[in-house]
């Protein structure tokens, strides 16, 4: 269907000026011309530092967030589970390094967090804020550049395998995924420590396990979590859809995966055992 043109009267014109506070209406007065201003929406003040960063030593980041009106936002999600608080996650640009953190957030609204970088180069920083607000949850992301100096060469990703090994644990994905862009999916993976036994998942950051995902090149940035049975507040909702994964037995995670587009996409699976994170990566293709 084609669309149809509207023309507006002379006297509606008249009374569109009337009404913005403008004289001189006539016969002949054409219709008022209408300014859209920027939309209003969060972002980052204050960010600091974004080059400079050298690899291996703490750097102190620090931003608020700015609400639409302009005020720094201090309110914010509590309580157990892992959709709370803000979430930040460092990622480098050829995605061959993730640091992932959940910085306090100051009385007056600022974040500060205090990261080492493990390697130089350019990396993109992850703000997932989680807002007090009423209703269904909602959360937003903000991004930023940073620069952590030194010679940096891109490298390319590993293909994609099925079994990785971190600090002695072994990651298992259990079968062929195959995945496709905004289908809701699962990978099934086994984790067991370095002796062989199957590992008793600790809570790290409200979930027993976090699956964060990045579309390489875009570094379009989705992230899910697996959870207890039956625990609150654990489920993502992307584009109106709830995607959790769950962990019953030890040793054993079901992450839920909805990713929005394809092409090759850098899972990275981070859990806490043996006193320690661990971050497992695959490399997974969506068609």
């Amino acid at each position: 269907m084609r669309p149809r043109r509207v023309a507006c009267s002379a006297a509606l014109a008249c009374l569109l000026l009337l009404a913005a506070g403008l004289a001189g209406c006539g016969g002949s007065a054409s219709p008022p011309s209408i300014t859209v201003g920027a939309a209003r929406t969060y972002r980052l003040a204050g960010l600091g530092p974004t080059a400079g960063i050298r690899p291996g030593v703490p750097t102190r980041i620090s931003f608020t967030i700015l609400r639409p009106d302009g005020e720094p936002l201090t309110a914010y999600r509590r309580g157990g589970g892992p959709h709370t608080g803000i979430h930040l996650v460092y990622v480098r640009r050829d995605l061959g390094v993730i640091v992932h953190r959940h910085p306090p957030v100051l009385a007056d609204g600022r974040v500060v967090d205090t990261v080492t970088f493990p390697a130089p180069g350019p990396y993109r920083l992850v703000v997932d804020a989680y807002p007090q607000t009423s209703g269904p949850q909602r959360n937003f992301q903000l991004f930023a550049s940073l620069r952590v100096a030194g010679a940096y060469a891109p490298k390319p990703l590993p293909s994609t395998s099925v079994a990785e090994v971190v600090d002695g644990y072994r990651f298992t994905l259990r079968g062929r995924p195959r995945l496709r862009a905004i289908e809701p999916a699962f990978l099934h993976v086994a984790v067991t420590a370095p002796d062989g036994e199957p590992v008793r998942f600790t809570p790290w950051y409200g979930a027993l396990a976090h699956a964060i995902f990045f579309r390489a090149g875009t570094l379009d940035y989705v992230h899910t979590h697996v959870c207890a049975p039956g625990a609150s507040g654990c489920a993502s909702v992307l584009g109106g859809a709830r995607v959790s994964g769950s962990s019953a037995t030890p040793g054993k995670l079901t992450v839920g995966v909805l990713l929005p587009a394809g092409g090759t996409w850098r899972l990275f699976l981070q859990l806490r055992a043996g006193g320690r994170i661990l971050t497992a990566p695959f490399t997974l293709h969506v068609s």
